[in-house]
C-alpha cells in the first residue's frame, strides 16, 4: 500500500497514487448493479413524449417487480436537428436482483409494437462482457450431478401403473399390483394437510400445506420446488405443466416490514397466482371476482382461469360482459384489451389446434355460449385465437342453459342445450354437435325429449354416451341426491356409403330402466362403466364394451345393405356393486378401474376396489378414514402411428410374453408365502425347544422327575391344505 511522505510531494494531482484508497473501496459490478436492467430498442422521443413513453413501460415491467422511484432513467441526447431526443435505450433499477433477472427471462423479446421488440440485459453483464479477454481460457469443469428423471416410474419392466392413496394422515403411493396387494413405492406421514393432485402428466405430486403447496417427484420422492401462497385451497396446471395456478380464499396481505416472501404491494388483496412451475417464478396475481352466495359467501367455478391446449393463452369469463385473454408468459391481456361479448356466460377451448401443411401450428378455438336477450336468441359462437376471427355461430331459442362438451382431439363440439316450451312448463334437452374439421362446420341437431343428466365422448372417437331422465323427481339438484328412472343412449356417427351420403348421428342402443347417473370412459375408447355415485339406496356398476364381437355369424347381423349393425358390437360384460362408493377413475392404460368410498362423503365401508375393465374385480382393501384415491396420469405416447399399427397387429405375441410374466410373478408371490410359512413354523419350532430346555432344567432343579422328550424317528412332513370356498355363483344367459 502506497505510504504518505511528506519529503516526496507529487508535482500536481495527476501524480498522486490512489491505487490503496481504490483497492479499498472498490465497488464489485457483481455485488451492485445486479437489481439494474439496461432496455434496447425502445422508441426514439422528445421531450413531451418522454413520460407517456415511461409510463408505458411502467405498465409492461409492472409484474416482474417493485421499480424504485426515480430509477426509470432514459439517457437522452441533441440530435442534428438540434433537437432534445432519447438514445433508444433506458436503465430500470428494481428493488431486488432477483426482480432484474426476471425481467431479462421474461421481457427480452418482448414485442411493444410492429417496430419495436424490447432487448433487456442486466446491466453488469454489459460491463462484464465489455471486458471480456482476447485470449479464450476454459472454465473450470464443474461436478455433473446428475438429477433424478421426473419420468423414471415410466420405465418399470412390468408396465404397471402407479396410484396415491390418502388415508388419515398417511399418503402412499403404490404400484397396481392386479390380484394382488399393492406394492408401495414410497409412503409418508403427515405428507400433506387437505389431499394431493397430480400433474396433468404425471411429472409431479403436489402436497398441500398451510404456506402453500409443495411439488414432489422423481425415483426418490424429493421435494423439487415449493409456492408460498398462505391458506392455498385450490391449484390448476396448464396442459404441459409448465405453469401452475393456486387460489386461497384468504386475500393476500403483504406485511410492511420484513417481507421476504413472493409478493410486492401491486399483490395486495388478490387470491389467484400464477407461477412459472420449472423456475418458480411469480408470474402474476388476479383477484377473484367471485360472485356472492345468497349467505353472503364467494362462490368459486374453478378453474377460473382456463389454459389453450398450446399453452400459449389463458383466459377467463367476467360474465355477462366480456373474455379476457391473456398470453403466457408475459402475462399481458391479448391486443391489451378483453374481448367485449354482451350477456357471455361460459366458454371452453378446443383440446386440440392442430398444425396446417407447413407445420405450422394454427391458431387455438374457443367456443363461448350467450342466453337470450329481449328479441336476441341465444347463441353459440367458435372463436379463433389470437386473430379473434369468428369461425362460426348458431342461434338457439327457448333456451334455459347450455353446456359445452368437446371431443378431446377437437374434431367436435356437442352444446348440450336445456331447452323450454313456449309456455315454460316443460323442459327438455337436446344436442346440437359442430363437425369442427369439416368444411363450413356443419351443425347436426339429435333430438332427445328428455332432461339429460349426464354426456361423455368417447377418447379418440367419434360415439358419445348420454343418461336421460323423464322422472318427476328430477330437479336441479345434485345428482345423486335421489336415485332417478335412468335410460341410458350410445350414439355413433353414421358415415353411410358414396361422397353425397350426408352423415349423421345415430342411435347404436337404448338401455332403459336403469338408475345410472354418471359416464366413465375409458381413456383408450371402446369400453365404457355406468355407474350410480353417492346415492343412498342404489349403488350399481356396469361395464360395457362397445366393440365386442358377436357370437352369432356376421352375416346373420348383417342387413340388406350390407352395413354392420353397431347394435351387435354392444354388450355387457359384467354388473357389479360397490357399497356407498363415491368415485370412480379408470388408470391411463385402460385396463383397470378403481372405485372408492371416501370418508370424506361418508363413514360407511370406506376403502378402495380394483377391476379390470371387464368388470371382474381383483382387488378389495377396507381402510379407516379413507380419502382419496388418484391414478398416476401419463404423458402421450411417442409412438407413432404405424408402430401402434403394428402392436396392435403382432398383439398375441406381446400377449403370450405377458401372460408368462403374470404366471411368474403369481409363482414369485406363491413362493414367497410358502417361505413366509416355512419361517413361522420354524421360529415356532425353535420357540417351544427353549421352553421345553427351560422346564426340564427348572424341574431338575426343583427335584422333580424329568419327562423324556418325545422321539424324533421320523421327519415331520410339511403339509400345505388350501381351502377353495365358493362365496357366490350367478348364472345369466346372454342373449
Amino acid at each position: 500500500m502506497a505510504r504518505f511522505d511528506i519529503n516526496n510531494i507529487p508535482d500536481n494531482e495527476e501524480d498522486i497514487d490512489f491505487s490503496d484508497i481504490e483497492e479499498r473501496y472498490q465497488l464489485s459490478f457483481e455485488e451492485g448493479f445486479d437489481n439494474i436492467v439496461v432496455v434496447d430498442n425502445i422508441p426514439l422521443v422528445d421531450e413531451t413524449k418522454e413520460e407517456k413513453l415511461i409510463q408505458f413501460l411502467r405498465k409492461i415491467f409492472k409484474n416482474v417487480g417493485e421499480i424504485r422511484d426515480k430509477h426509470f432513467t432514459m439517457p437522452k441526447a441533441v440530435n442534428e436537428k438540434g433537437k432534445l431526443m432519447s438514445k433508444g435505450f433506458m436503465f430500470i433499477e428494481f428493488e431486488t436482483a432477483e426482480q432484474a433477472t426476471l425481467a431479462v427471462k421474461l421481457i427480452d423479446g418482448f414485442k411493444m409494437d410492429k417496430s419495436h421488440t424490447l432487448a433487456v440485459n442486466r446491466f453488469t453483464d454489459v460491463e462484464k462482457y465489455s471486458a471480456v479477454e482476447e485470449d479464450f481460457h476454459a472454465p473450470p469443469e464443474e461436478e455433473f450431478i446428475e438429477k433424478e428423471h421426473l419420468k423414471s416410474w415410466l420405465a418399470d419392466e412390468m408396465g404397471r401403473d402407479q396410484m396415491v392413496i390418502y388415508r388419515h394422515n398417511e399418503v402412499q403411493v403404490l404400484w397396481n399390483m392386479q390380484k394382488e396387494q399393492p406394492q408401495i413405492a414410497h409412503n409418508k406421514p403427515h405428507w400433506t394437510e387437505t389431499y394431493v393432485q397430480w400433474s396433468p402428466l404425471g411429472s409431479y405430486l403436489t402436497t398441500f400445506h398451510a404456506q402453500g403447496v409443495a411439488l414432489w417427484g422423481g425415483e426418490s420422492w424429493k421435494k423439487i420446488i415449493r409456492f408460498v401462497h398462505p391458506g392455498v385451497k385450490l391449484i390448476d396446471y396448464s396442459p404441459n405443466e409448465r405453469f401452475l395456478v393456486t387460489w386461497s380464499n384468504e386475500p393476500i396481505v403483504v406485511p410492511e416490514e420484513n417481507n421476504d416472501g413472493p409478493f410486492g404491494p401491486e399483490d395486495e388483496g388478490n387470491q389467484i397466482v400464477i407461477w412459472d412451475v420449472k423456475s418458480g417464478a411469480l408470474l402474476r396475481t388476479f383477484p377473484s371476482l367471485a360472485p356472492q352466495a345468497p349467505n353472503g359467501r364467494s362462490t368459486v367455478s374453478w378453474p377460473v382461469f382456463k389454459w389453450s391446449p398450446s399453452e400459449r393463452y389463458f383466459a377467463r369469463v367476467t360474465p355477462g360482459s366480456q373474455i379476457s385473454v391473456y398470453e403466457a408468459p408475459s402475462m399481458g391481456l391479448l391486443n391489451k384489451k378483453s374481448i367485449k361479448i354482451d350477456g357471455v356466460v361460459d366458454f371452453e377451448w378446443a383440446p386440440s389446434s392442430g398444425a396446417d401443411k407447413s407445420g405450422k401450428p394454427k391458431d387455438d378455438m374457443l367456443a363461448y355460449w350467450t342466453p337470450e336477450v329481449d328479441n336476441q336468441p341465444a347463441r353459440v359462437t367458435l372463436l379463433n385465437i389470437p386473430s379473434q376471427d369468428i369461425v362460426r355461430t348458431k342461434n338457439l331459442f327457448n333456451v334455459n342453459d347450455c353446456k359445452l362438451h368437446w371431443q378431446n382431439q377437437g374434431d367436435f363440439l356437442c352444446v348440450k342445450v336445456d331447452r323450454h316450451t313456449k309456455n315454460k312448463k316443460v323442459t327438455y334437452s337436446n344436442l346440437e354437435i359442430f363437425r369442427v374439421r369439416e368444411k363450413d362446420i356443419p351443425v347436426e341437431v339429435v333430438e332427445v325429449k328428455e332432461s339429460i343428466l349426464a354426456f361423455a365422448w368417447e377418447p379418440k372417437g367419434e360415439r358419445f354416451a348420454i343418461i336421460t331422465t323423464s322422472d318427476p323427481n328430477f330437479t336441479s339438484a345434485t345428482p345423486g341426491s335421489t336415485t332417478l328412472k335412468t335410460s341410458a343412449s350410445f350414439y355413433y356417427l353414421d358415415k353411410g356409403k358414396g361422397k353425397d351420403t350426408l352423415q349423421s348421428f345415430k342411435v347404436i342402443k337404448t338401455l332403459t330402466g336403469k338408475s345410472c347417473n354418471t359416464i366413465f370412459w375409458s381413456p383408450k375408447g371402446r369400453n365404457v362403466v355406468l355407474a350410480t355415485l353417492r346415492s343412498q339406496t342404489v349403488w350399481d356398476l356396469e361395464f360395457y364394451d362397445l366393440d365386442f364381437e358377436p357370437l352369432e355369424s356376421a352375416a346373420a347381423k348383417v342387413p340388406t345393405g350390407g352395413e354392420k349393425d353397431p347394435a351387435a358390437y354392444l354388450q355387457l360384460l359384467s354388473s357389479g356393486e360397490h357399497y356407498g362408493v363415491t368415485d370412480i377413475e379408470w388408470d391411463p392404460s385402460g385396463r383397470f378401474v378403481a372405485t372408492s368410498a371416501s370418508v370424506w362423503r361418508h363413514t360407511m365401508e370406506n376403502g378402495y376396489q380394483i377391476w379390470d375393465f371387464k368388470g371382474q374385480m381383483l382387488y378389495k382393501e377396507n381402510l379407516e378414514k379413507f380419502k382419496q384415491l388418484v391414478w398416476r396420469p401419463r404423458p402421450k405416447t411417442l409412438l407413432s402411428k404405424d408402430q401402434i399399427k403394428n402392436i396392435r397387429k403382432n398383439l398375441r405375441e406381446y400377449s403370450s410374453r405377458f401372460d408368462e410374466q403374470d404366471m411368474e410373478s403369481s409363482s414369485l408371490v406363491s413362493s414367497a408365502e410358502r417361505q413366509r410359512r416355512r419361517t413361522l413354523l420354524q421360529e415356532w419350532s425353535d420357540w417351544r425347544k427353549r421352553v421345553e430346555a427351560d422346564l426340564a432344567s427348572d424341574r431338575a432343579a426343583a427335584g422333580q422327575q424329568v419327562a423324556a422328550a418325545p422321539a424324533d424317528d421320523e421327519e415331520a412332513e410339511e403339509v400345505d391344505e388350501w381351502i377353495e370356498e365358493v362365496i357366490d355363483e350367478k348364472e345369466e344367459i346372454v342373449a
